[in-house]
């Protein structure tokens, strides 16, 4: 299953170390400008060798579309997007050719498959997401023309947290290598991470995800309620444990007279004084601030031995090598961005069917 959507479909191709990773897009209504610097934009946020606290892979992460785009705008057909790997080295992976490492997807996709691309984790590895993030940037662009505003942020690495998304300036987000808009928070966080690195070790965190000017009515009950869906789009992500929106677990220790959103008018606009639903009630977008949290476990890849077994269940010792990220959150942003776009510029296409 390597499509994901409805109308705004996206099917996704290739792996870590093929000669090429990318995405073709189908359903992007014509006439759509691509702005093609700000879908480079939005790739080098992703890409891997920003700072100390990332991996050093050195990838340009530069595009190409290959149909779908005339002139500057959509045209209707499906819109392809390439882009090549340039950095692989393939050697740091040969000592694990029939070797499964703990916590990565190994063992499984040999179970699965009966024989695995065993070179940086093949179809399994994050690099994958580079074309999730293209195919995002265009939903982007699509979810602009109607207001619609998607914001991510580190919010928590390790036990370290920041402030609640309704106390920080998200225009900060990319002022400082962690992501963080809470600059006190960041610091400290940018100091764990990189003594996480020199431990040879790594640590999990947390994207928060903030969408604005969400149009009232997106969602399809019964089972595509839009938090059902976002809840799919971010657990598809390397890494994700947890999921939850609005009010999400801390929601159990409220009563139903202090969880419920009262309702009011204002300007003739109908609101709630508070969002403890998070933007979504009965699985359709309520017009207020949807805000999620996505989970991220300690990358599985560490830069210590650690006992395994080989392909024939024979005990052995896995080295950790190669080139990965102590802390997998910063570089995630813009993924869980790219995702909830996907998810909202669907289903703003398919609300538009919902009634004459």
């Amino acid at each position: 299953m390597n499509n994901y959507g409805t109308l705004f479909r996206i099917s996704t191709f290739g792996e870590s170390h093929g000669p090429a990773i990318g995405v073709v897009i189908d359903g992007c209504p014509a006439g759509l400008v691509i702005d093609e610097v700000f879908i480079q934009a939005e790739l080098d946020r992703r890409k891997p060798g920003q700072s100390k606290i990332t991996t050093q892979r050195k990838e340009d992460d530069t595009f190409k579309i290959l149909s779908g785009v005339f002139e500057g705008k959509s045209t209707g057909t499906p819109i392809c997007i390439v882009i090549e790997n340039q950095d692989q080295r393939s050697k740091d992976y040969s000592h694990i050719q029939n070797t499964y490492r703990p916590s990565h997807a190994d063992f499984t996709y040999d179970a699965k498959y009966g024989f695995r691309d065993y070179r940086g984790g093949g179809r399994s590895s994050a690099r994958e997401t580079a074309a999730r993030v293209a195919a995002g940037a265009i939903a982007k662009l699509l979810l602009k023309t109607v207001g619609v505003e998607i914001q991510a942020f580190v919010s928590q690495v390790g036990e370290l947290k920041a402030a609640h998304y309704t106390q920080l300036d998200l225009s900060k987000t990319e002022d400082n290598i962690v992501r963080c808009p809470d600059a006190s928070t960041a610091e400290k966080m940018i100091a764990l991470i990189d003594q996480v690195r020199l431990d040879r070790d790594t640590i999990g965190g947390v994207v928060t995800g903030v969408i604005k000017n969400t149009p009232v009515g997106l969602g399809e009950p019964v089972f595509d309620k839009l938090h059902a869906e976002l809840g799919k789009a971010m657990l598809s992500i390397n890494a994700v444990k947890g999921f939850e929106y609005g009010s999400g677990f801390e929601g159990v220790t409220l009563r139903g007279s202090q969880h419920n959103d009262e309702f009011y008018t204002e300007a003739g606009k109908i609101k709630t004084r508070t969002n403890h639903s998070g933007g979504v009630q009965g699985g359709i977008s309520n017009g207020e601030d949807i805000y999620f949290n996505v989970a991220f476990k300690p990358v599985a890849t560490i830069m210590q031995d650690q006992p395994s077994v080989d392909k024939d269940g024979n005990e052995t010792t896995v080295s950790g090598k190669g080139r990965h990220d102590p802390c997998v959150v910063p570089r995630a942003v813009p993924i869980v961005e790219a995702m909830a776009a996907l998810v909202l510029a669907d289903f703003y296409l398919r609300t538009r069917s919902s009634r004459l």
